[in-house]
């Protein structure tokens, strides 16, 4: 293509995907007087997709992801090119728990994802019996595993390296939480790779996360772990505002919905859910994988993505005064054993965690319920949410008031889940795109990272390879 016409990008879906794709895009766009426009179409009112942030008597309530992992830095890096540096919060490190059989468990200090690094917390826990600490020990003989199609599921990883008791108690909690998945499905090279490459570079797992893990200065031996989260203090929807506040306006459009996608000879064509067309010469697809499918319902190849289960999830934020809480626990939260049958599947003291997110004198209680193969719940009344919630707290908690108020947000067929393969199928659908239908481009959390930095990446690679597409220079590409 010719460099000397202007260019049409198309970006479909507002999600913090979409956002950042724009935001990359023009960046490009304006530090390159490159011969492209772009148009970001969001089919509802708001741009940011699950990143929403609730304001209320002066709780700081996210209703979709709280925060992000520090040490993954497009995120950070993008909140200072944006302007809200000063405004980057850690979270409190404290006591985090297990409940199984209605009681709350330390989770073992030196535990990285449910993997003991140190021994004696795991010896001296009583979360796990005598024979499960035997078998976990195994870990230190066990030979190489070795992977059928170059894939399988977390849970027969852990369960060939720890034994069946504690994946159960701590590692499936911890990592199914992450996906709302059941880790007996859930793909390990699609969502923790870095556990098999520890696995085949140390053999064992338990002396390989030992040696991979930084050791702590004895200088700073009684100072608390650092945080691994970050967030805003306004809240993680001020950096979708922030973002949307540098965008072109004449380049976004909400309330506007792609009822299909077809190709032309010039490039392709967009109908739009106001029975207009538009004509482009790329397009970046950051929709849910269910949307996608639609708009290119034409391409039969897209039912790969048929292959990639969803499920649904709610959270659920409950403020109280502080006397409403009559047994508190010293610690930031707690997360749910599968044999503890819960309703909910993990809580987080909100204003213990992120002080700044509460009034003072207040409790703010946020609780997740819905997961793979549980997910009735989700769609049941508030009152019948909140009532299970509660019933729930109170065994642990003893909580006498009803809260002051709640918010519950409901994410219905949304959470994608990564099953054993998922890598094998992205790869054969992006050929497929690349073959038949060449400049369009998937980036999101259905593909390669549901996370808001994973999902941030994406939007700064998609750039890469929407400019690369379009015969712009590789020097403009790198500039990025």
């Amino acid at each position: 293509m010719s460099t000397q016409e202007t260019l049409i990008v198309a970006i479909v879906g507002g999600g913090i995907t979409g956002l950042t794709t724009a935001y990359y895009l023009q960046k490009a766009i304006r530090e390159q007087k490159l011969p492209i426009n772009y148009i970001l179409l969001e089919a509802t009112d708001r741009l940011g997709g699950q990143v929403q942030t609730d304001y209320t008597n002066g709780f700081v309530i996210e209703r979709g992801p709280d925060s992000f992992l520090a040490r993954k830095t497009s995120a950070s890096r993008l909140v200072k090119e944006v302007g809200l540096e000063d405004d980057l919060v850690r979270n409190q490190t404290g006591q985090a728990y297990i409940l199984n059989n209605d009681r709350l468990y330390p989770i073992p200090g030196g535990a990285i994802m449910g993997i003991p690094t140190k021994l004696a917390p795991f010896v001296t826990t009583s979360l796990f019996s005598p024979a499960g600490k035997i078998r976990a020990a195994l870990d230190l003989v066990l030979p190489r595993g070795e992977q059928k199609d170059g894939d399988r599921s977390l849970g027969e990883f852990f369960r060939h390296r720890l034994g069946n008791e504690v994946v159960e108690n701590l590692i499936e909690p911890l990592l199914s939480g992450v996906y709302a998945g059941n880790i007996d499905d859930l793909s390990l090279m699609s969502t923790f790779p870095q556990f098999y490459q520890v696995e085949q570079k140390y053999r064992s797992l338990i002396l390989g996360m030992r040696s991979t893990t930084p050791k702590q200065p004895r200088s700073a031996a009684d100072k608390k772990t650092p945080s691994a989260f970050l967030t805003l203090k306004g809240g993680l929807q001020s950096l979708v505002e922030a973002i949307e506040q540098r965008l072109d306006p004449a380049c976004v459009r909400k309330n506007m919905e792609v009822d299909k996608i077809s190709k032309t000879d010039e490039g392709y064509s967009l109908r739009l859910s106001d029975g207009t067309t538009i004509s482009v010469d790329s397009i970046i697809m950051t929709t849910p994988a269910q949307t996608t499918r639609e708009v290119l319902c034409d391409y039969p190849f897209i039912n790969l993505l048929k292959e990639m289960p969803t499920t649904s999830v709610a959270t659920v934020a409950l403020a109280f005064t502080e006397s409403a809480i009559q047994q508190d626990i010293n610690g930031t939260g707690f997360i749910v054993s599968r044999n503890a049958h819960y309703n909910i599947t993990a809580c987080t003291w909100v204003h213990k965690k992120w002080p700044h997110t509460t009034p003072k004198g207040k409790v703010l209680l946020r609780c997740f319920v819905g997961r793979a193969g549980e997910e009735e719940i989700v769609y049941e009344s508030d009152e019948k949410i909140i009532k299970a919630v509660l019933t729930d707290l109170n065994k642990i908690m003893k909580i006498d008031q009803e809260p002051e108020f709640y918010r519950i947000t409901r994410w219905k067929q949304i959470r994608p889940q990564y099953v054993v393969g998922h890598q094998r199928r992205m790869d054969k659908l992006e050929s497929e795109l690349n073959a038949h239908l060449p400049g369009i481009f998937l980036a999101g959390a259905p593909y390669h990272g549901a996370g808001l930095p994973d999902c941030i990446d994406q939007g700064e690679a998609v750039v890469n390879k929407v400019l690369k597409f379009l015969h712009i220079p590789e020097l403009v590409a790198e500039t990025i």
